[in-house]
């Protein structure tokens, strides 16, 4: 298992970039979990789904995850009003 998280991430990049147009008429507000070796993704309604599905397709295999739509997949942080 590649366990380079930044390799990962570097890598699922410029696939995401590639299917964004498509992904945001398809999937809009969904998480899509990319895995780069293969160039395949998985979106479902919550990231664990999508995570999930990539992992029961290539167990030894690391993806990268994108909420379509969002600069990131998850916020965490204050809330300012």
């Amino acid at each position: 298992m590649t366990t380079d998280i930044s390799a990962v991430a570097n890598a699922a990049w410029p696939i995401f970039e590639r299917l964004k147009t498509s992904l945001e008429r398809t999937h809009m507000n969904q998480f899509v979990a990319i895995e780069p070796t293969s160039g395949e993704y998985f979106a479902a309604e919550t990231l664990s789904e999508a995570i999930g599905a990539s992992r029961r397709k290539y167990p030894n295999r690391l993806a990268h995850a994108f909420r379509v739509g969002h600069q990131a997949a998850v916020h965490f942080g204050q809330h300012t009003r």
